[in-house]
């Protein structure tokens, strides 16, 4: 059977490129995984996963953690989800049959989504979607000694296409400075998670955010198109997006976001740019393979509806998606800039009793502008879930939901595993005899008070989010009353 209509020649190299590149990312995100999870989605956690699963159907969240929960069994899987990748990306699915290596690759998605169902808030990122929408695609990409599928090449870059044509249309339909070209006035400060780079690219001069701006215009509103053009202009355009998603990854910290999208540019690249691309087109893939390719190839035609439906409507919502599995996503990014950046801050005393002189000692996170002295530090493609949901709670309580009043339970109680998501814990694992949490502006220094002082950041408090509160014997925290 002769396969010119399935197999993408020249993208051989360009495919294996990619493959490493989600490999690692699913490394990071497991990792990720591993590390927070008994805090924040434990027996005991913030949000526990046995509570959820006894109270949503596995119907509704697709996950194996409804078949049986334990944090030891979670441990497993998001260790094998590690192991597996670390294999993938080591080049395992390449020294196997096809069918094997369909299997492979269908491990971590299967272990990810199971993570993904549950992990409520802290899982409602759009790159966690992303990831999982990348991740069934790869499954049927095939291993190296087989001709590229060009049905699922050009499924990576209709998402590709999604991700910078949905986020470029969510600004343009939304916030008026996107429109006037001033929104990095702002954005570099208040945005959620800043970088060690974020305090020069804020300082930048007035033109050169303007410039920002109207770049950005080009990368996501015209730049995705010409992915689909002949080549060399596919290249080019894919070049574009990796500077542009560098860009955005020396400005800030968004998880994988950043780098998951320049790996999606990665395929779109002619694979004889690279020196060691392969003389001679790897051997046809088996009957049945192609079979497959074509039935997923419809599947995601069918359930582009949704997504499309969404970019040509008047409500564009960001990062949704359409079905439990997370395939064929929504995608987008802010459609709003705040013009002023809140912290909350979580603030503890062993004090026995309240008043003026009562000294307060500050919880310091491990990503979250916190002490105005510490630089932004660079966390991603690391995800720290507990800063970043604070940042939502800074903008409105309401994101604090159910978590932030554990939050309080967990730190007046001294939990281990909560600490262990803090940078510094004032009090040395001794649990506090009042909490409090308030919440402050923020800005950056000037050039001038920062050859001054030394400071990152000028802080000033202006309000309570938390009361101050102590830990009733029932374990939960009741707020106490101020002394006059």
């Amino acid at each position: 059977m002769h396969w010119d209509w399935f197999t993408a020649d020249g993208y051989w190299a360009s495919r294996l490129v990619f493959q490493k590149l989600l490999a690692a990312i699913y490394v990071v995100a497991f990792a990720c995984a591993w590390n927070q999870f008994r805090a924040l989605l434990g027996e005991r956690g913030l949000l526990p996963i046995p509570e959820f699963v006894r109270r949503v159907p596995a119907r509704e969240a697709p996950s194996l953690f409804h078949w049986h929960y334990s944090d030891r069994f979670f441990a497993v899987v998001a260790g094998t989800g590690i192991a597996v990748s670390a294999a993938l990306l080591l080049g395992a699915g390449d020294r196997v049959p096809v069918w094997a290596a369909l299997l492979l690759w269908a491990v971590p998605w299967v272990l990810y989504l199971s993570i993904v169902n549950v992990g409520q808030a802290w899982y409602s990122f759009g790159w966690e979607s992303l990831l999982l929408e990348a991740g069934f695609l790869a499954i049927f990409l095939g291993p190296a000694h087989t001709g590229v599928p060009l049905p699922i090449l050009l499924l990576l870059v209709w998402l590709l296409f999604r991700v910078e044509f949905g986020a470029g249309l969510i600004k343009l339909r939304g916030d008026p400075c996107w429109r006037n070209l001033t929104c990095l006035h702002y954005h570099h400060e208040t945005q959620p998670m800043p970088g060690p780079l974020s305090w020069y690219f804020h300082h930048a001069p007035g033109w050169a955010h303007r410039a920002e701006v109207l770049a950005n215009h080009v990368a996501q509103l015209v730049v995705p198109f010409v992915l689909f053009a002949p080549q060399p202009a596919a290249t080019v355009a894919a070049f574009l997006v990796l500077i542009t998603q560098g860009w955005l990854l020396l400005s800030g910290n968004f998880a994988w976001l950043n780098m998951l999208t320049m790996a999606l540019a990665v395929p779109v690249i002619d694979g004889r740019l690279w020196p060691w691309a392969p003389p001679e087109p790897p051997a046809d893939p088996p009957l049945w393979y192609g079979a497959v390719v074509v039935a997923v190839t419809v599947l995601v035609v069918v359930l582009s509806y949704w997504p499309v439906r969404n970019l040509i409507g008047r409500g564009q919502v960001m990062n949704t998606t359409y079905n439990r599995w997370h395939l064929v996503n929504s995608y987008g990014a802010f459609g709003s800039v705040t013009r002023d950046r809140y912290e909350v801050i979580i603030e503890g005393t062993t004090d026995a009793h309240l008043g003026e002189d009562t000294t307060w000692r500050e919880y310091e996170f491990k990503g979250k502008p916190g002490d105005p002295y510490r630089r932004p530090p660079q966390i991603a493609p690391y995800h720290l879930r507990l800063d970043w949901m604070l940042w939502f709670v800074s903008l409105s309580s309401r994101y604090g939901g159910r978590w932030l009043p554990a939050l309080a339970t967990r730190l007046l109680d001294g939990d281990p595993t909560v600490r262990r998501l803090l940078r510094h814990d004032p009090f040395d694992g001794e649990p506090p005899r009042f909490l409090r949490a308030r919440l402050f502006h923020y800005r950056f220094t000037t050039r001038a008070e920062r050859r001054d002082t030394g400071a990152w950041w000028v802080r000033e408090p202006v309000g309570a989010v938390v009361r101050t509160s102590r830990l009733a014997p029932d374990g939960t925290p009741i707020p106490v009353p101020l002394p006059d």
